[in-house]
């Protein structure tokens, strides 16, 4: 089986989107699919070809900047084009709605193949952050795109019930299955806590709480910040430890520093998954997050997979928010805490939920074939 990926970001762009492509391709490897992928290049040099390929399953496609977003590139069309004429795929899956969105779906009609794709951004909440036109006119454009987009599709991939719930609610009528991205094996290798507080001088009788992603509006990380004097309030040794960078890392430094606060706060920059992260969350006494965007939060299920509790947000309220954290902070870690947060991590191991995935691709490949399959199964009951 023969997979397309097509995606407007990757690696080297930190996210949530680059993060699911990367585990759901390595885990779909070991069941015997075969996944290629096109992404933008984020060399900005104009002698770069328009398109490069890395090996024979990898192709970039040069971009230009994106106005007011220096993170993300627009791909070019032509050498988007050009890099998915070279690829044969059994099926196409879509990451992301702009330029990835409808040139997969051309390729998908041209070879008269399956075309699906994940929704992995709640782009109503994400619109109003960065577009100025008031939430109402925000959520319209964010429905009028999820559902004029879901028409080319032959199934859409929701990363969680209540991201199913919203697009249903936006009147989408593309069968939707729920699919998250999984954890790999490695995230629920223990880590080593002292390690991590000798390495970033962080008192043993500090609490910590940890917050890890990237440094972006959309995270809202001001609203963390904004909470802390109420924890300090109550638990004045408690630290907040940041990891992870982006383009509000000194905008949140600022505001650290005028509110008094930095003796509290740690910016540690980004950390790469792997055994130092998995430090930092064993060191931890309670994972703090507050994004109004996310889908399904994968951070929040890699923190539970070290056995950590986690606080998010569920009201505007700092004082409320604050006074949950105190509690989790209080209560501290324990075994039978650990366990159980690692019990319900392990729901969602990258394995079940690629096995899920591949379950859904057998199927929409048999039926645009016009084979009938007697059994397949799904881990996750798709029907």
């Amino acid at each position: 089986m023969k997979v397309l990926f097509v995606s407007d970001v990757y690696f080297p762009r930190i996210g949530g989107v680059s993060t699911s492509i990367q585990t759901f391709r390595s885990a779909l490897a070991s069941l015997e699919v075969e996944t290629y992928l096109v992404a933008p290049s984020y060399d900005v040099n104009r002698r770069w070809p328009v398109v490069s390929f890395e090996g024979s399953h990898v192709a970039k496609v040069r971009g230009r900047r994106v106005p007011r977003d220096p993170e993300d590139r627009l791909m070019h069309w032509r050498g988007l084009s050009r890099a998915l004429g070279t690829m044969h795929p059994d099926i196409i899956h879509i990451h992301t709605p702009f330029l990835a969105h409808y040139a997969g779906v051309r390729r998908a009609r041209q070879l008269g193949i399956p075309c699906i794709a994940t929704y992995h951004t709640w782009f109503d909440k994400y619109f109003n952050l960065y577009a100025p036109i008031g939430p109402g006119v925000s959520r319209a454009v964010a429905r009028y795109l999820a559902v004029s987009q879901s028409r080319h599709l032959d199934y859409l991939i929701a990363p969680s019930e209540h991201m199913k719930a919203v697009l249903q609610n936006y009147g989408v009528k593309c069968p939707i299955t729920i699919i998250p991205t999984g954890l790999p094996k490695e995230s629920f290798e223990p880590g080593n806590a002292n390690r991590f507080k000798i390495k970033y001088n962080i008192n043993d009788k500090c609490p910590i709480m940890l917050y890890v992603g990237r440094m972006a509006r959309e995270k809202n990380i001001d609203f963390l910040i904004d909470a802390l004097p109420f924890v300090l309030n109550r638990i004045p040794a408690a630290r907040l430890i940041l990891v992870g960078d982006g383009p509000v890392t000194q905008i949140l430094k600022n505001k650290t520093k005028a509110l008094g606060l930095c003796g509290s706060v740690d910016f540690l920059g980004y950390i790469e998954h792997g055994p130092n992260l998995r430090d930092a969350y064993s060191a931890a006494d309670v994972f703090v997050f507050a994004s109004d965007t996310e889908t399904q939060g994968l951070v929040q299920f890699e923190a539970m997979a070290q056995g950590l509790r986690v606080v998010s947000k569920k009201t505007e309220s700092l004082e409320t928010f604050a006074a949950s954290v105190c509690n989790a902070l209080s209560m501290g870690r324990s075994d039978a805490s650990s366990k159980f947060e690692i019990s319900k991590a392990s729901e969602y191991s990258s394995d079940r939920c690629a096995a899920s995935l591949r379950f859904l691709y057998s199927r929409l490949i048999s039926q645009s074939r016009g084979i009938k399959r007697a059994s397949l199964d799904s881990p996750f009951g798709l029907t």
